[in-house]
């Protein structure tokens, strides 16, 4: 899950070098942001103490996801991202949340 989201983040900067200019201070540095989030996250609650803290901050990567997949949605609208594009970095988004919501889990006390 880790990999994976790290690879989705490398598919997130590739896919938006070509936004306008004009938003690398919004929606371009918001999106990057939200999506290298979540595997900082992952890595992070993994190096905590407790399963108490890792379902933490894997909370925190779930919201992180889900503020990625709306800035892409949104994105998708303003035609920054082709249609594909944006399909294909959705369901990269939605298998990721399957696994956190998973791990989050098996991790319940």
């Amino acid at each position: 899950m880790w990999k994976k989201s790290v690879e989705l983040v490398s598919n997130i900067y590739v896919s938006t070098r070509s936004f306008p200019k004009e938003e690398l201070y919004g929606i371009t540095s918001q999106i990057r942001r939200a999506g290298v989030s979540v595997p900082a996250n992952i890595a992070e609650g993994q190096g905590r103490n407790s399963p108490g803290e890792f379902r933490q901050f894997l909370g925190i990567a779930q919201g992180s996801l889900a503020e990625l997949e709306t800035l892409l949605i949104i994105s998708g609208n303003l035609q920054y991202l082709t249609p594909s594009g944006t399909y294909q970095l959705l369901k990269k988004c939605e298998e990721i949340g399957r696994l956190l919501a998973g791990l989050k889990s098996s991790l319940s006390d």
